[in-house]
C-alpha cells in the first residue's frame, strides 16, 4: 500500500511541475487553440516593449520591428542542437515564402548575454541567413525581454563560467505587424507549416 501511495504522490508531483512549466512559458496562460501540427494560437500576454542591441551593434526597440511580422526565437549561440536546428527551419521558411519573405523579420534573442556579445551573435546569425536579426544586451535587458515573452533561460551548470549549457524555451513566436502575438510554434514545427500559417496572416 505504501508503494502505491508513494507512486501516486510522485505522479502528482510530475504532473504539477509540467503544468507549472507550461504556465510559466505562457502556453496555458489563457484560452488558446492547438492545431494538429502542434501550433498553439491565441495565447495572450506575450510580447511587449524591449530595448536590446542588434548584431550590428545598434540599439533597437520593439518599435523598430513593427510594420513587419516577426519570427522570434530565444536561444544561445553555444547551443549544440536546438538553436541551430530552429535557425535552419527559419532559413527553410524564408525560402518557402519566396517574395513574401521580405514581410517577415526572423529574430534570434540570446538568453546567454554573458557569452553572446555583439560579435558572437553576428557570427552566429551570419552562418544561417542575412535576414536573421540577432539581439543581445545586458543581463537586465535580457531578463526584461524574457519576462515580456514569458521565455525561460537558465544555466544548467553555473560552476564553469566558460563551458556550460543553458536550459531555455524552444518555442518560436510569430508576432503581428503591430507587435502583438499571432501564433506560437512548438519546437519541431516544420518550415512548411510555418510558411503556411504566415501566408494566411500576411
Amino acid at each position: 500500500m505504501n508503494k502505491v501511495f508513494a507512486y501516486a504522490v510522485a505522479l502528482l508531483v510530475i504532473v504539477g511541475l509540467t503544468i507549472a512549466a507550461l504556465v510559466f512559458t505562457g502556453v496555458l496562460s489563457g484560452p488558446g487553440q492547438k492545431s494538429r501540427s502542434g501550433i498553439i494560437a491565441g495565447a495572450p500576454q506575450i510580447g511587449g516593449p524591449f530595448e536590446l542591441v542588434n548584431h550590428k551593434g545598434e540599439t533597437v526597440t520593439d518599435k523598430d520591428f513593427q510594420g513587419k511580422m516577426m519570427l522570434v526565437f530565444f536561444g544561445y549561440t553555444f547551443c549544440p542542437d536546438v538553436c541551430p536546428t530552429e535557425m535552419q527551419t527559419f532559413v527553410q521558411t524564408l525560402d518557402l515564402l519566396g517574395e513574401d519573405a521580405d514581410q517577415v523579420t526572423p529574430v534570434f534573442i540570446t538568453v546567454d548575454p554573458e557569452r553572446d556579445s555583439v560579435d558572437v551573435v553576428r557570427e552566429f546569425v551570419a552562418a544561417f541567413h542575412p535576414a536573421i536579426v540577432g539581439l543581445t544586451g545586458t543581463p537586465e535587458q535580457i531578463t526584461q525581454v524574457k519576462k515580456q515573452y514569458r521565455a525561460y533561460g537558465q544555466k544548467a551548470n553555473s560552476e564553469d563560467k566558460e563551458y556550460y549549457l543553458v536550459d531555455h524555451t524552444s518555442f518560436t513566436y510569430l508576432m503581428g505587424r503591430d507587435g502583438s502575438l499571432s501564433t506560437v510554434f512548438s519546437y519541431g514545427t516544420t518550415a512548411e507549416e510555418m510558411a503556411k500559417v504566415i501566408r494566411e496572416q500576411l
